[in-house]
């Protein structure tokens, strides 16, 4: 049953994915109100957003039938997820954009940004940081 229920939201969410698209290019994304785009980018967010949820709710599911116990850890990742993105507002500056001739954008959207580009470097740090140690354990390995 589920099969079916989640084999008919695919299908909708392409549907209404390719009806946005289309409808874009038919606008054109070129327009000075930037409709098509915003509409795109709303959309993008949703799907994002959706798919976050599914994976976090999902995963509560699948771990509450197969191992309880396992609720916990769920649930400290999570924190801990929500924690290092705390942290990462805490610290994010939102210092007006430099270089920008035009209108500066709000406090609020510049330190979301920053908010975001310290992520995006934590993540890249810890990827390679990753990479380097997998590399010397499978050295010591073998």
């Amino acid at each position: 049953m589920y099969q079916k229920v989640i084999k008919y939201i695919s299908w909708a969410l392409l549907i209404v994915s390719v009806v946005i698209g289309v409808l874009g290019f038919a606008i054109g994304f070129n327009t000075s109100d930037a409709v098509a785009v915003d509409t795109l980018l709303y959309w993008a967010y949703a799907m994002v957003g959706a798919a976050l949820a599914a994976i976090i709710l999902i995963g509560i599911y699948v771990g509450a039938t197969n191992n309880p116990k396992g609720l916990l850890k769920t649930a400290l990742v999570v924190i801990g997820f929500a924690a290092i993105i705390a942290v990462a507002y805490l610290v994010a500056p939102g210092a007006d954009a430099v270089g920008y001739n035009g209108e500066q954008p709000s406090a609020v959207t510049l330190k979301f940004t920053d908010t975001i580009l310290i992520l995006t470097y934590l993540s890249c740090g810890l990827a390679v940081l990753s990479i380097i140690a997998g590399a010397v354990v499978g050295a010591f390995r073998k």
